[in-house]
C-alpha cells in the first residue's frame, strides 16, 4: 500500500456565520488547528479562559460551531489602569462532510485549548438485494 498524502492549505480565519449579537462584548475568533488521522480529524482551538463549563460545541445542519464564554475579571478593591489581555468571547463555524460519522463526535477541554475529535464514517458497504416475483 501506498500512502496518500493531502495538500493542506492555509486559509484565512473567517467571522462566525449567521449570528447576531446581542451583548456589549467581544467576539474573538479562535485559531484552530486540524490534523488528520486515520480514525479521525481532529480540530484543536485556542480559547483562553474557557473551561467545560463555559464552552459549548453543537452541529446543526452541517455547521460545526464552536463558543466559548470568558467572564470577566474583576480584581476586589482595584481598577484596572491598563490591560493588554483583552477578554471577550469566542466563537468560530466550519461545515462538515458526509465523511464525519456525526454520532460520535466528541469535545474536551484543557488549559484553554478545545479538542474536538470528528470520527470517520465507515465507508458504505455494498447490500444485496433482495428480489421478489411479482
Amino acid at each position: 500500500m501506498t500512502a496518500e498524502k493531502k495538500e493542506v492549505q492555509k486559509q484565512p480565519a473567517s467571522t462566525p456565520v449567521e449570528t447576531e449579537r446581542t451583548k456589549l462584548r467581544r467576539v474573538f475568533v479562535p485559531k484552530v488547528d486540524i490534523y488528520e488521522t486515520k480514525e479521525a480529524l481532529v480540530l484543536l482551538a485556542d480559547m483562553p479562559g474557557v473551561d467545560e463549563k463555559s464552552v459549548d460545541v453543537t452541529l446543526e445542519k452541517d455547521i460545526l460551531t464552536l463558543r466559548g464564554v470568558v467572564a470577566p475579571r474583576a480584581y476586589k478593591g482595584y481598577s484596572a489602569g491598563f490591560a493588554e489581555y483583552r477578554e471577550g468571547d469566542y466563537e468560530r463555524a466550519f461545515s462538515v462532510s458526509e465523511e464525519v460519522a456525526r454520532d460520535r463526535i466528541g469535545a474536551s477541554v484543557k488549559n484553554g485549548v478545545l479538542k474536538v475529535v470528528l470520527p470517520k464514517a465507515e465507508p458504505a458497504k455494498a447490500k444485496k438485494i433482495a428480489i421478489t416475483a411479482g
